[in-house]
Order: structure tokens, then C-alpha cells, then sequence
């Protein structure tokens, strides 16, 4: 609309001509200009269509009413009866539709003048004019020029309509069209969404605070009843019913409680512990009883309005995820149509921005999963595949969420098969860790590493001790560090023929080199060499940390049992 609804401006606006004809017309037709106000339709006829010729200077010829009117002239205007009827035309036009109010005065006029051209503002309003009432329609640079100029002098073009009246019934049209725009539906608010969340959350808070209240303030009186009755709901309403310990006797609790639980109270309340306590604070505490119940009811009542405000906004969500996450990711996004706009791995982390932006600030893992944790899916899972389910949940939800905004079917078709789908997908994750664990699948497909064995098997005596192996090489270096140590010894204190000293520790013979000048041949050098090698593993394997201790003790022994030798033969 123009003078006070700007219509064509948020409608399609093209350069390209509707008719197919030049933009000045042709010669021998006149022009029409249909204009549209808030008020109503008026349609101008061009008295001198060579001052539109220059687009650029068009504007100079409506600088003044006076001039306006020699360059257009009005030829009929169709008043609106009300808000309701402009609303209706202004939308048409919005949605580039002919009102009925518009299609009669565009008959009027091709019955009378069937011969002109009719400039618009809108090209595809010009294509269905052309179809439906057959007047040829033109749309260019210099259209949207004109019409910018009978804008500003509209109130002198126009007669029979004051300013002050023109100007109240643009604010009630705009009024309407902002409201036609919102598309304003009860069943569509997601705003109800957000606020019984939010009450929802604060209601568990306060319950919580009250009961515990409650609980310590009774366990004064009674502190046995506690440790009975572990529900809420039901400690509360025990204690509104009965009141004083004593009463709990005689009372009747079938109603509210099991018959074990009952007994249990019943005996309890006979041998407790708590202390006495006036009828004024037994009063006080059967107040915050009756607060409590009655909170706990308006909870109930809530949670059933959150689930079907739920199945009536974001069905195919709440399949999926249930309606408490969705409402809660409904809400921290702040609508349905600013959840839809987040990716789905905006989606998953939804809810746990600050872990995610502690993981970026110090490097680490970043969270694969915020408010969608709380999802049955999720919660099923074992630990291993919470991140890949969640990551797969997040993506079809992100597709339920778009559908449910921007959608018009309003079923869950779609999220019960989304969800069916996901169940097969957690079943097969579950099932290849089973296959896992017993060997088959995947795991027997994978082929080893192919390593020659030879078929001939040897006895290995090493496998009867429990002592720690020690490598042939490290023996045979530590035996001969061994024999080399003693000989220098002898070497540097006194230069004596050598002798072989016999010991008999343990069973255990330690044999040197025989006391013999004569040289031995080299055959039972090397045979005295390995019978020594074999008689220190022994000893090593026998008492492996004593050993390096008692070789100075032993080394001293063999000497003065060479100088006892010396000294008989002599």
C-alpha cells in the first residue's frame, strides 16, 4: 500500500515489463496508474505522459499539488468499509493475490476502457491481473518513479479524505498487517513453552527446599518417620493427616501408605527418640504440609500442560527427545524458529557452552553433549557410544525441529520413524561390542601377522624355576669378570705357585686350578671352566642376593686354607 502501507515495497519488485511493451506505452493508448492506499483503491489516469519520458526528472514534476495534478489526474477511488476489508486487501496484495474488491474495480474499468495500459508497482500482481481480467499492465523504472511522486502529493490528488483520517486508518492497518504478519495462532506459541519450563524448574526448587523443611523441622518430633517413609509426597501428607507422634497409633495411614510401611510407623511411634513439641509449631509444620501437597499438585498439572502444548507445537521433537528436553532446548534458544536456524551440532552441545569454551581456553576435549544428554536415548546407552548416539540425535532432531517450525502438517509421523530408526542404530552399536567380546565379527575377519614356526619343540628347563632368567651372554660375562678378579689378586700380593683349593660349602664343591706345576692340557682347562659356570648358576639360582656378599669371605677362606697345604707339605 502507499500513503501510510508500504505494500509493494516487501512485495517483488522487477524492472521487466508485464505487457512486453516499451515502458512509456504505447502511443495511441492511455495510461491508468492503480495506486493503493490505506484508505483504498484509487486509479489515476497520465493527462501528459511525455514529462515521464526522463526517468531522473520525473520527481521535479510533483514538487507541488499544482504540478501533480497536470501530470496525473484521478479517475476513481474505491473506499475500504474497514479495518477487516484493507487488512484483506493489503495481504492479497502482500501475497501478490487479487482481492475481489480489486478484481471489481479493475471490470469496471476494462469494461469502459479496455484499451489502456495500467501501470503497478508489483510485477507478479501485473501477471495475475493480465490472466484474470485481461488488461495489459506495465511495470518499470519509470512506474516506481511515478509512484514515489503521487506518494508524496497524495493528499492533494486525493480528494474527499483529510490528513488526520488517512493517517488514523494507516496506524490501525498497520496495526492488523503486523499482526497478520506474526501469524498469530494460539496453538503455534511457543512462548507458553518457554514460561512453563522455566515455572517448572522453579517449582522443583521450591519443592525441594520446602520438603527438606519439612522433614527436619517434623524430625524434631519425629525422626523415625523419615528413615521409614522415603516419598515426599507421602511423608507430607502422613504427617497433615495425623499431626502429633502419638496419634499415629490409632490412625488409619491404608490410604496413603503400604501395610508394611504402616506397621513399621505404628511400632516406630511408640519407642522414638524425638522430643516433645508444642500445638502451635505441630500447626506450623501441618501448614508447610499443605503447601507442599498443593505444589506438588500444580506440578502434575503443569507437566501434563507442558506435554500437550508440546504435542501440539513440536510433535516430531518431542517423539525424539520428550518433551521436557525439547521445551528446555525450545528455551534455551529462546523460540522454535531460532532453535530450527542452529545446526545439529549447535544442537548437541546445546546447554553446555561453558564446558565447551573451558575446553577451547585450555586446549582439551571439547563436550559431546549438553541438555540432549537427558534424552532416553542417551540415557539407555552404555558410556562408550553416549557420544556417537548423541551426536546422531542431535542431527535428526535438528531435521524434527525444522520440520515442526517451518512445516504445515502438524503429525509425528516423521519423529517416530526417526526414532525407530535410532533404536535399530543402538541396538547394532550394542550388538558389535557383544560380538567384540566373544570373538566373532569383525574381530575374527582381521588377519594376523604371519610368522614362520618350526614344528620341532625342545623341552625349556627355564619354565620349572620361579626365580627371574638371566641371559646366557650376562652368565658367561659375569663367570669369566669372576676369574679374572681372584688371579690379580694373587698376582699383585705374592707370587706363589698356584693351587687349587677344595671347599665343601652346602654341597657345592667350588674347584680352582689344580696346585700342580706341571702345565694341564687345554681340553681340561676347558672342561674345569664349564664345570665352573654351571656351578655358579647354581649358586646364583640358589641364593642370588647373598652371593655378591660372600665372595670376599670365601676369596679370604681359600687363601688360608692354601697356606695350611704349604705349610703341611713342607
Amino acid at each position: 500500500m502507499r500513503a501510510g502501507l508500504a505494500v509493494p515495497s516487501g512485495a517483488h519488485v522487477s524492472r521487466l515489463q508485464v505487457s512486453g511493451s516499451d515502458a512509456r506505452g504505447d502511443p495511441g493508448l492511455a495510461m491508468l496508474v492503480l495506486f493503493e492506499t490505506a484508505a483504498g483503491y484509487a486509479i489515476f489516469k497520465v493527462l501528459d505522459e511525455s514529462k515521464l519520458q526522463e526517468v531522473d526528472s520525473i520527481w521535479k514534476e510533483f514538487e507541488t499539488p499544482e504540478k501533480a495534478n497536470k501530470v496525473v489526474k484521478l479517475k476513481h477511488f474505491e473506499k475500504f468499509q474497514d479495518t477487516t476489508e484493507a487488512l484483506a486487501a493489503a495481504t492479497a496484495l502482500v501475497e501478490g493475490k487479487l482481492s475481489k474488491n480489486l478484481k471489481k474495480v479493475l471490470k469496471k474499468i476494462a469494461a469502459k476502457e479496455a484499451h489502456e495500459q495500467l501501470a503497478i508497482s508489483d510485477a507478479k500482481l501485473g501477471g495475475v491481473i493480465k490472466d484474470k481480467v485481461n488488461i495489459s499492465c506495465v511495470h518499470s523504472a519509470m512506474v516506481t518513479e511515478l509512484m514515489r511522486g503521487i506518494r508524496n502529493q497524495v493528499d492533494g490528488l486525493i480528494t474527499g479524505l483529510s490528513t488526520r483520517e488517512m493517517a488514523a486508518m494507516s496506524l490501525g492497518l498497520a496495526h492488523s498487517l503486523s499482526r497478520y504478519k506474526l501469524k498469530f495462532s494460539p496453538d503455534k506459541v511457543d512462548t507458553m513453552i518457554v514460561q512453563a519450563i522455566s515455572l517448572l524448574d522453579d517449582l522443583d526448587k521450591e519443592l525441594n527446599n520446602y520438603i527438606m523443611r519439612c522433614r527436619e523441622w517434623y524430625g524434631w518430633h519425629f525422626p523415625e518417620l523419615g528413615k521409614i517413609i522415603t516419598d515426599n509426597l507421602a511423608y507430607c501428607k502422613c504427617v497433615r493427616a495425623v499431626g502429633d507422634r502419638v496419634n499415629f497409633a490409632a490412625f488409619d495411614l491404608s490410604e496413603i501408605l503400604p501395610e508394611e510401611v504402616e506397621a513399621e510407623v505404628k511400632t516406630a511411634c511408640e519407642i522414638s527418640m524425638g522430643t516433645e513439641v508444642s500445638e502451635e509449631d505441630i500447626n506450623n509444620i501441618l501448614h508447610l504440609c499443605d503447601q507442599v501437597i498443593e505444589i506438588s499438585e500444580y506440578r502434575t498439572q503443569l507437566y501434563d500442560y507442558l506435554k500437550n502444548r508440546m504435542m501440539a507445537i513440536a510433535p516430531n521433537l518431542t517423539v525424539l527427545v520428550g518433551e521436557l528436553v525439547g521445551a528446555r532446548l525450545i528455551a534455551h534458544a529462546g523460540s522454535l524458529l531460532n532453535l530450527a536456524k542452529h545446526p545439529a551440532s549447535t544442537v548437541q552441545i546445546l546447554g553446555a557452552e561453558k564446558a565447551l569454551f573451558r575446553a577451547l581456553k585450555t586446549k582439551r576435549d571439547t563436550p559431546k553433549y549438553g541438555l540432549i544428554y537427558h534424552a532416553s536415548l542417551v540415557g539407555q546407552t552404555t558410556p562408550k557410544n553416549k557420544g556417537k548416539i548423541s551426536r546422531m540425535l542431535a542431527a535428526k532432531a535438528s531435521l524434527a525441529i525444522r520440520y515442526d517450525a517451518l512445516g504445515e502438517d502438524t503429525n509425528a509421523e516423521l519423529g517416530v520413524e526417526t526414532r525407530a530408526k535410532l533404536e535399530v542404530r543402538l541396538r547394532h552399536l550394542e550388538e558389535k561390542g557383544l560380538k567384540r567380546i566373544s570373538g566373532t565379527g569383525k574381530a575374527l575377519a582381521r588377519a594376523d601377522k604371519y610368522q614362520h614356526k618350526s614344528e620341532v619343540r625342545v623341552y625349556d628347563p627355564s619354565g620349572d624355576s620361579t626365580l627371574p632368567s638371566v641371559s646366557k651372554k650376562r652368565k658367561i660375562e659375569e663367570v669369566e669378570e669372576e676369574e679374572e678378579q681372584p688371579t690379580e689378586v694373587k698376582v699383585k700380593k705374592a707370587k706363589k705357585p698356584k693351587i687349587e683349593p677344595v671347599e665343601e660349602a652346602e654341597g657345592i664343591c667350588l674347584n680352582t686350578e689344580e696346585p700342580e706345576v706341571e702345565e694341564t692340557p687345554k681340553k681340561k682347562k676347558k672342561k674345569k671352566r664349564a664345570i665352573k659356570t654351571e656351578e655358579e648358576e647354581e649358586l646364583q639360582e640358589e641364593a642370588p642376593t647373598t652371593s655378591t656378599a660372600d665372595e670376599p669371605s670365601k676369596k679370604k677362606k681359600k687363601k688360608k686354607k692354601a697356606k695350611q697345604e704349604e705349610e703341611e707339605e713342607d
